[in-house]
């Protein structure tokens, strides 16, 4: 090592030259502190000042995409901003049932499922989607034919978030289909189907967040806060629907940069 450099980076321990025996030899491992150390200086001179990382250039090919943002929820249309007082009512009716259900998860777990119930695989993102939200809602056919209305057929209109059902997914389950319905959310428009599925979802969350789950809760909030400042109509139902979610995120998982200020 250069002397000047030496300088700018002392040695914590110094080490002199060790007396060692005329027959040493730096390639068996050592017998003594004196070899280990004076192989530890052979080792660190042959290290080069600088030392480039062979970079695979087909790794490089797709860019990952960082999506961060830190802005928080937009504000309801005037006139449809939740009280404070229905926001603590909303709270307390979630608690209980996030309680209810983590007390009788293990007898609905153990129900049987009707033969037409096929759960799809954790990874089958499009078949949760099926599943949650029917093929009416997915393929995004307005209306049934006179025909089907005759019965439920739960594969064009989703199965609902049973408790028999939803007791069976474990917590990496929800999360996945939570980002599952998010992504979907983020181009479609809000349906009664996924505001239900949504708030069993929710339902299912353990605390403390995942660091995912948490980024998840936050996107779904602001994209409810979008959905509903552009909700011409001014649908009632659909907007106490979307106040409902963003109450939940903001104020039980503890969100409060989200929330929306009371009327």
């Amino acid at each position: 090592m250069e002397p000047g450099l030496e300088e700018l980076m002392p040695r914590l321990l110094p080490v002199g030259d060790c007396d060692l025996a005329e027959d040493f030899d730096p390639t068996v491992p050592p017998r003594t502190p004196q070899e280990y150390l004076k192989r530890v200086q052979i080792e660190a001179a042959r290290c080069p000042d600088v030392v480039v990382a062979q970079i695979d250039p087909r790794k490089l090919k797709k860019k990952p995409t960082v999506n961060i943002s830190i802005s928080g929820c937009q504000p309801a249309p005037e006139g449809y901003s939740p009280t404070l007082k229905w926001q603590q009512q909303q709270v307390a009716n979630f608690s209980a049932v996030r309680q209810s259900l983590n007390k009788h998860r293990n007898h609905w777990r153990s129900q049987h499922l009707d033969s037409n119930v096929t759960m799809p695989k954790p990874e089958d993102e499009e078949g949760w989607k099926k599943f949650c939200l029917g093929e009416r809602v997915y393929s995004e056919i307005d209306a049934l034919s006179d025909n089907e209305n005759l019965g439920i057929d739960y594969l064009k209109v989703g199965f609902p978030p049973l408790l028999s059902i939803v007791s069976r997914m474990n917590q990496a389950t929800v999360t996945s289909v939570l980002e599952y319905l998010i992504s979907w959310f983020g181009e479609k428009k809000f349906t009664p189907e996924l505001g239900r599925w949504l708030y069993a979802l929710l339902a299912c969350l353990e605390k403390p967040l995942l660091p995912e789950a948490h980024s998840l809760i936050r996107q779904l909030a602001r994209r409810c806060s979008e959905v509903r400042a552009l909700e011409e109509s001014k649908n009632e139902e659909q907007i106490s629907a979307l106040n409902l979610i963003i109450c939940l995120v903001s104020r039980y998982f503890d969100q409060r940069d989200l929330a929306d200020e009371p009327s």
